[in-house]
């Protein structure tokens, strides 16, 4: 389960909302997956992380090129990486395959979150702070 704190706020709050936001999602998606709840319910969650996550992204990267954020390509380029993990992740469940899902969900979903918000959108608040 992902766990929001403070420590994994980055000083800018319509980044730091967002985050927030795609944690509880995340978490009703882990725990449908863990208690293999009705595939609808997982389904919906997918769906709307596929969409959220998409938002998420674009607002960030609307910022970093309004910004001129000197880490824009790289930061991008993770994003597009996890963006095609999900995409993989999510053809997983939908070929009814819940239970070999959920390990991968866990390690994408927690472990690439808390890593990236830890470090490259850290670096990227910094920045912002900055120029906001």
């Amino acid at each position: 389960m992902l766990r929001w704190s403070s420590r994994l706020a980055i000083g800018v709050e319509e980044i730091d909302a967002q985050h927030r936001e795609l944690f509880e999602h995340i978490n009703t998606l882990l725990e449908a997956c863990s208690r293999r709840r009705g595939e609808e319910a997982i389904f919906e969650v997918i769906d709307f992380l596929d969409a959220y996550i998409a938002d998420h992204f674009g607002t960030e990267e609307g910022l970093m090129r309004r910004h001129r954020y000197p880490d824009y390509h790289s930061h991008r380029a993770q994003h597009a990486k996890f963006a095609a993990e999900f995409s993989e992740l999510k053809r997983r469940l939908k070929s009814g395959r819940i239970s070999a899902a959920v390990i991968p969900t866990n390690r994408l979903l927690v472990d690439w979150w808390i890593n990236h918000i830890s470090r490259s959108d850290r670096e990227l608040g910094d920045f912002l702070k900055s120029r906001l």
